[in-house]
């Protein structure tokens, strides 16, 4: 039997709080092939603070630890960069040490003529100089606009990559012309969901979290990182504007203590384990997409939409082109006071057994397993061209 073509996947923290579309692709690639999960530290610049210092001294013992078996049947190999990308010098040590690296790893492990897979593009560089078969560029975001990363690099090597990848894949509509526009072989793949995990949350012996049970009820929920593209003055107008409810901030909080808003009903409980998000979920009378309309946002496709509906909660949400796509199953708002009365329809109007199965019906075929079987059609179809003599 042939061994499984490597796959050098090039995605984010892989242990970081948020289980993001770099994870999820990861280990649905790792069912049919070994993937190795190179960490990518150095898009956006640290702050110089606790955690962020806590966190170069983390990525430095594991680049020192090498390649480490992971349950799901990946390895994980963390790469150092210096996240100061408008500096040629910068980018030229940069180079030489990531190519270093991962060419060691090849030798180590036996790779040769592996498929790499980019998620992020501070690591264009590598492009071509890795004896690729094939190259994918996975692009989820419009990177340029994240908070605390260059604009004018970050955009560079965004589009040095796009442009130079075999193939590219986008998450959103918005980014399809202009990733097409340099580089005709790209393709729309909006996320997916975890329907299974998710729908754990239909479960009724599923047991109540702890920090829930006494909360009044209902509940208002939201889960995932809480940046700078969360709208906070949103949710603390919904929490002034009514005191009897409970608004539930699930994930880690990354703005300044001093930019989260003070209310007896509003409590941000901090991160919580991927797999305690269903029974957490199962108690929210609605959940919530409270987004800063950014340039960010505005080309962002939310995971977190398809897993609330997955678990089938009414979701009240804020109106962006892909969003806007779910207008059936999801009471979209474009000002705080409609927002509000969107919320106050949703809880009033409760989830019947109908609403809830529209719910489940829209997202039924939108698993991470059927997203991802479109897009090996066409790396197969591209390695298949480019082995034909």
């Amino acid at each position: 039997m042939r061994e499984a073509p490597a796959v050098l996947y090039f995605g984010n923290d892989w242990y970081a709080e948020n289980r993001t579309s770099s994870h999820h692709i990861a280990r649905w690639l790792a069912k049919r092939y070994r993937v190795y999960y190179l960490e990518c530290p150095g898009l956006r610049v640290p702050k110089g603070e606790g955690r962020d210092l806590g966190k170069v001294g983390s990525k430095l013992l594991k680049f020192l630890k090498g390649a480490t078996p992971t349950p799901e049947g990946l390895k994980v190999r963390t790469l150092l960069q210096v996240p100061l990308h408008r500096f040629g010098a910068v980018r030229w040590v940069n180079r030489v040490v990531m190519t270093l690296t991962v060419r060691w790893l090849m030798w180590r492990e036996g790779i040769d003529r592996p498929i790499v897979w980019f998620l992020v593009p501070h690591v264009a560089p590598l492009l071509g100089r890795l004896g690729e078969r094939l190259s994918v560029y996975y692009c989820i975001d419009d990177y340029a606009a994240l908070p605390d990363v260059d604009p004018v690099a970050v955009r560079a090597l965004d589009d040095d990559l796009t442009r130079r990848a075999d193939l590219v894949f986008v998450a959103s509509e918005t980014l399809l012309d202009t990733r097409r526009q340099l580089n005709p072989r790209t393709y729309l793949s909006p996320h997916g969901v975890d329907l299974e995990h998710f729908g754990r949350a239909l479960d009724p012996g599923l047991p109540v979290p702890e920090d829930l049970r006494e909360l009044p009820r209902p509940i208002v929920g939201f889960f995932g990182l809480i940046e700078r593209w969360i709208d906070l003055d949103l949710v603390a107008f919904l929490a002034e504007r009514r005191p009897a409810w409970s608004f539930v901030m699930l994930g880690r909080v990354a703005v300044p203590a001093g930019d989260v808003p003070r209310h007896s009903n509003l409590h941000f409980l901090g991160k919580r384990r991927y797999e305690s998000l269903p029974a957490y979920g199962r108690q929210f009378d609605a959940a919530i997409i409270p987004y800063r309309l950014t340039q960010q946002v505005l080309h962002a496709n939310p995971i977190k939409l398809r897993e609330y509906l997955a678990m089938g909660r009414p979701v009240v949400a804020v109106s962006t082109p892909e969003i806007d796509k779910y207008a059936d199953v999801v009471a979209i708002a474009r000002s705080p006071e409609e927002f509000l009365a969107r919320l106050d329809e949703a809880l009033q109007a409760g989830s019947s057994a109908a609403e809830v199965e529209k719910r489940l019906a829209r997202v039924s075929g939108e698993s991470w397993g059927a997203r991802l079987e479109k897009v090996i059609e066409l790396v197969d179809r591209r390695l298949l061209e480019r082995s034909a003599p």
